[in-house]
């Protein structure tokens, strides 16, 4: 059954930045963007590149590594080399604890 688990505090998440989180085995990118939270799987599904550390522009990060492209909000993938999306993940934010549900 899934649940929602505290990945981190509001303040500690800059906007249109970020945060690689580890939750229940799953590595999951958690990002800002003007105070709304969403949550992707921090792996790119091209090779594997921290999409946590990758350029965020608008709604899309871009992978560090090669360029592929996803939408934040949706996983969706944009940009080739990526031809798959990655998961998505429902965040909600209770108070200033950013909560994630897997």
């Amino acid at each position: 059954m899934a649940e929602f688990v505290k990945v981190a505090k509001t303040s500690e998440i800059d906007d249109q930045c970020a945060k690689c989180v580890d939750v229940k085995g799953k590595t999951i990118a958690v990002f800002n963007l003007g105070g709304e939270f969403y949550a992707i799987d921090d792996t790119c599904s091209h090779e594997e590149g921290p999409l946590s550390e990758g350029f965020v522009e608008g709604d899309e990060v871009e992978c560090p590594w090669h360029a592929a492209r996803f939408n934040i909000k949706t996983g969706a993938h944009t940009c080739a080399p990526a031809y798959e999306d990655v998961a998505k993940y429902r965040v909600r934010v209770s108070g200033d604890d950013v909560e994630v549900e897997v």
